[in-house]
């Protein structure tokens, strides 16, 4: 690494001199000529500050950790990143992640190792919406779960977590506006995932304001929310004689898996079956035919939140108590919601 000490010896001047140069408090003290030297030599030999070393002195390193599980390798999941960490360099801040791969007896040396590097923020990304185990940092500390919610609903960590009642009320609405009244809901059956019951809360709650009653023969469940799961239900759910002419899909696979079926049982999407995902999985969504109305999650700008939200406290924003928050999961719209066929023609 390029030391003050090698600049001034290049030009010829004190390591004090290139020192205030180069942190800007040359005026008065250090000449115009002899400063504009200095910068162009350190720009010629690569030089980059020690923000290590700086950070020991002022105890900040303006780095904020981010422990997530599995995120960085989700396609999909990966823009919380993009958005936490173009939010917190906007701030001038960088983001130190570690990416645990699933494995849990990895966290906790993640968080140690992050601690060891001096960061100033602990951000704790998921693959998916669920409780949280945070580990305990000291109190002046600000930690954030992005995706998540703490198992400790006492602990003050701020949590952001997507609408997902929300984004099923209107994935449902958009099938009840095209004309539906047999409406189907293909959910998952694991506990595991939070939003199993928060999306089935969404879809009741809309066909109840709109009037309709809530079938519970028209709620099938798969064992996870790939598209090989979802065949299984949706093969139970098309050859019915008095099959749903609309379904509402806990994920864009297993809304694909519901195409692959109703093609299968010679159904045409969306002129026999209207189907809505939820996920706006880029790799399905906008690349199967008919394109896949869904519900976007709002990935990117939860990232952004979070990453806010730390630099927030950082900056000593007033304490007020843990934030909680909702992020709208709004509609895409594209081609597999219709009219009922029996409406149409």
């Amino acid at each position: 690494m390029v030391t003050l000490r090698d600049i001034a010896t290049r030009v010829g001047v004190s390591v004090s001199s290139v020192s205030l140069v180069l942190n800007d408090l040359d005026a008065g003290r250090v000449s115009a000529d002899i400063a504009e030297q200095i910068r162009r030599v350190a720009l010629e030999m690569g030089y980059a500050p020690n923000l290590s070393a700086r950070g020991l002195r002022n105890r900040q390193t303006r780095t904020i950790g981010i422990v997530s599980d599995r995120v960085a390798s989700v396609p999909f999941a990966g823009d919380m990143l993009v958005g936490a960490q173009s939010a917190a360099w906007d701030e001038g801040y960088v983001l130190l992640l570690i990416d645990t791969a699933g494995n849990p007896a990895l966290e906790k040396p993640a968080v140690t190792s992050l601690l060891q590097r001096n960061v100033e923020a602990l951000i704790f990304a998921t693959d998916f919406h669920r409780t949280v185990d945070v580990p305990v940092v000291r109190d002046e500390m600000p930690r954030v779960v992005l995706d998540g919610r703490p198992k400790d609903e006492a602990a003050d960590v701020d949590w952001v977590v997507p609408d997902e009642a929300g984004g099923a009320y209107a994935a449902t609405q958009r099938l009840v506006e095209a004309g539906h009244r047999r409406i189907a809901f293909c959910n998952v059956s694991s506990s595991v995932f939070v939003a199993r019951s928060l999306r089935r809360a969404g879809y009741e709650a809309a066909l109840t304001m709109a009037g309709l009653p809530v079938d519970p023969t028209l709620v099938v469940e798969a064992d996870d929310p790939s598209t090989a799961a979802g065949r299984g239900p949706a093969e139970a759910l098309l050859s019915r004689p008095d099959r749903p002419t609309a379904v509402f899909c806990f994920s864009d696979q297993l809304a694909f898996g519901f195409y692959q079926t109703a093609q299968r049982l010679g159904l045409a999407v969306p002129h026999d079956l209207s189907i809505v995902g939820f996920d706006n999985y880029p790799f399905i969504a906008d690349s199967i035919l008919p394109a896949l109305t869904t519900v976007q999650l709002p990935y990117r700008d939860m990232g952004i939140w979070a990453a806010n939200k730390a630099i927030a406290r950082l900056q000593g924003a007033p304490p007020a108590g843990a934030s909680r928050r909702l992020m709208p999961c709004p509609l895409v719209e594209r081609d597999s919601v219709a009219a009922p066929s029996f409406l149409s023609t």
